[in-house]
């Protein structure tokens, strides 16, 4: 009992910063603008550490460490394909786009830019971008509760139903409440609590067994084969397939919109240099010690193994065991914020697409920003309401769920913003066939899972395709279109 008091104690210090954040930035919410991209007001280590703690959700801390439980070192393929997206979105991306969603009539929200760039007054490039979103982050929001239902249920011992409504609440709270302002502050303070806990955790236990030599010697008598970089596949195809698949992750970066969206908001393109070395220390030591929980977690469990959906808690149960019940409830709370920061982000990018791209351009254009908030509002808790009734199934594996996701964003969105970015010469019917063919690719090869091939890399291919031989048997771009790319790239070029 006195433990389960102290690991609540921590829970609600944490739970208790994040909810004073909603209410205090629920006032400064009041336009669309602030609401949606926080009136362009971050700075550079908000920006860095808001970004990675929106991208690496709970698949972070309990997907990739249970698929290196299971598999061994080979798990650092996803994360070598992460760390590389990562790099090239920051390198060639961010700045980019910070400086076009400007000159395109000041976009708030991506699909809201991919209209403004082609000038569509039809609003189809918006329109079609925004049920996207609303199909793949609804899988990708009900992801994060299914992390929050197993967390809760793991540490407490609450039935899973009742953890999953637990995480829902307390996300759609300060989401509701806060908008991006509130967003972006939960998920800087949440980035650094997943970078140390993340950290923590494997060089504890480490210590705990010897230390590192003795650790590495364990797991090279216990566990041998997950020492094998090359994993336990001894087809050549197979291994070559699982490997681009592994390494395709990295496509996803360019057209992730809770990711993007942070490159918006920053309040000096300059500063997002600085933001990049940030985020790149942060994404490379985390990854590599998502991957040592799941190696490490192996031996130290020894002899008690787990199985099935259960390895995705190696995080949940190594921390149990290695520290005091309140810093335990600490740790444990970096798993929450992971959650929360992604979820948070998906649902607000979610509101802002439907009110700002569906409801303002189709249903009522002369909505004011007092309707637009209410209507981004009543989203969140409309499209949390549908996540939480696809996250019901407690056998669900979070790292598969993130996946499909993370391919359909990828594959729709990712060469639609690239050569938006890049090729003056791209149309609006290039955007949409781009997207679409990206988006149904992934939804189709997902069904049939031809070759064993992650879907995102036949997803971007066939979109970048798509957009290229569409745009080229089009007609040029409408003068102001040319106009508008030359005026970004020249104060790109500032």
């Amino acid at each position: 009992m006195t433990n389960n008091i102290m690991i609540i104690i921590a829970f609600a210090l944490y739970l208790g910063l994040m909810m004073y954040i909603g209410v205090y930035y629920y006032r400064k919410s009041n336009s669309i603008g602030d609401y949606i991209l926080g009136g362009r007001q971050l700075g550079p280590w908000i920006t860095a550490l808001s970004a990675e703690a929106s991208d690496m959700s709970g698949w972070m801390l309990m997907g990739v460490p249970g698929l290196a439980y299971s598999t061994g070192i080979s798990g650092l393929w996803i994360a070598v394909g992460l760390t590389l997206g990562t790099w090239a979105n920051w390198q060639f991306v961010s700045r980019r786009l910070r400086n076009h969603t400007e000159i395109s009539n000041d976009s708030l929200t991506l699909p809201d830019f991919l209209k403004n760039r082609f000038h569509d007054q039809s609003h189809s490039v918006a329109v079609i971008s925004a049920l996207f979103i609303l199909i793949f982050f609804l899988i990708y929001t009900s992801s994060g509760f299914v992390a929050g239902g197993k967390l809760f249920n793991t540490i407490f011992g609450l039935d899973y139903t009742v953890s999953l409504f637990i995480t829902a609440g307390i996300v759609v709270f300060y989401t509701f409440l806060g908008g991006f302002l509130a967003v972006s502050w939960t998920d800087c303070i949440q980035g650094a609590l997943m970078f140390f806990a993340i950290i923590a955790v494997p060089t504890t236990a480490a210590f705990a067994l010897g230390g590192p030599v003795d650790t590495a010697s364990l797991i090279a008598r216990e566990f041998p084969q997950g020492l094998n970089i090359w994993g336990n596949e001894s087809d050549p195809f197979k291994l070559f397939i699982g490997i681009i698949s592994a390494l395709g992750w990295g496509l996803g970066y360019f057209g992730q919109p809770h990711i993007l969206v942070r490159f918006m908001a920053i309040s000096d393109a300059r500063e997002l240099k600085k933001s990049m070395n940030i985020a790149m220390v942060w994404v490379i030591l985390s990854l590599t010690a998502a991957v040592m929980v799941g190696l490490v977690g192996h031996v130290y469990l020894l002899p008690e193994r787990l199985e099935g959906v259960q390895v995705e808690t190696i995080y949940l149960v190594m921390t149990e065991r290695l520290f005091s019940p309140f810093m335990a409830g600490l740790i444990w709370s970096a798993v929450l914020a992971a959650i929360m920061s992604t979820a948070s982000a998906q649902l607000l990018v979610t509101a802002s697409a439907i009110s700002n791209d569906f409801y303002h351009n189709l249903i009522h254009p002369g909505a004011s920003d007092k309707e637009l908030v209410l209507v981004s509002r009543i989203t969140v808790l409309l499209v949390a309401a549908i996540a939480i009734y696809m996250a019901l199934d407690p056998d669900s594996y979070i790292l598969t769920m993130v996946a499909y996701a993370w391919a359909g964003f990828g594959a729709a969105f990712g060469p639609a913003i690239v050569f938006s970015l890049f090729w003056k010469r791209m149309t609006r019917h290039g955007c949409i066939a781009g997207i679409l063919v990206g988006g149904l690719t992934v939804l189709i090869w997902k069904q049939f899972g031809w070759l064993g091939l992650y879907e995102i890399i036949p997803g971007f291919i066939f979109s970048s395709i798509a957009i290229y031989v569409v745009s080229i048997m089009d007609k040029l771009p409408p003068r102001a279109v040319i106009r508008d790319y030359r005026a970004a790239e020249k104060k790109h070029s500032l």
